[in-house]
């Protein structure tokens, strides 16, 4: 089978289930902007040695799949005619609360925010804010989707939390690496 199938060179694409859009489309940005987060997040991997956090960033990279392929599903076609779910999975509060825990455990080491942080620090962290704000993007993405069909809320929810995670991992990895945090403080310009 070839990679390339000639189906898009109009500008449409089909979602899962069929359906041809624009590629111009909300529904297509939003899942293009969580496809560009999963690969930002790969290149954050590249860039950490910690094993407990690789294993964390492979869930949520699977973790994206799964809402990328309910986000490239319209809800009409989100159940099949025998009734059961087109997806195999889909995001839950199991995995919101998941990133709640391990953030929770990460902030335990870290000291407490008294200022904003500048993006940066060394490669991973610096990453990981690329991929923090790209989540964000994704976010606002499949909020604007929303506005005009229904998106489940547990896929913007998921992403909300999934940048704040992003954050407290920048911070937590900057610590293990020795990396100093740099400040925005409005009194020290």
């Amino acid at each position: 089978m070839k990679i390339y199938t000639k189906t898009g060179d109009k500008g449409q694409t089909a979602l899962y289930g069929g359906t041809r859009v624009s590629k111009a489309s909300a529904r297509v940005e939003s899942y293009g902007n969580i496809d560009e987060l999963n690969s930002f997040i790969g290149i954050s991997k590249s860039h950490i040695t910690d094993d407990e956090v690789l294993k964390q960033l492979k869930k949520i990279q699977f973790d994206l799949f799964t809402v990328g392929s309910e986000a490239a599903t319209p809800v009409d076609k989100l159940m099949l005619a025998n009734g059961k779910s087109r997806l195999p999975l889909i995001i839950s509060d199991t995995e919101i609360e998941e990133l709640e825990n391990w953030m929770d455990a990460f902030e335990e080491k870290l000291e407490p925010l008294q200022y904003f942080i500048l993006p940066g620090g060394g490669k991973s962290a610096t990453f990981l804010h690329a991929a923090r704000t790209i989540c964000r993007r994704a976010e606002r993405s499949l909020v604007f989707l929303n506005e005009s069909e229904e998106v489940r809320p547990e896929l913007i929810k998921y992403l909300n939390r999934l940048s704040d995670y992003l954050f407290v991992l920048a911070r937590y990895i900057s610590k293990i690496n020795n990396e100093p945090e740099e400040y925005w403080n409005p009194n020290e310009r």
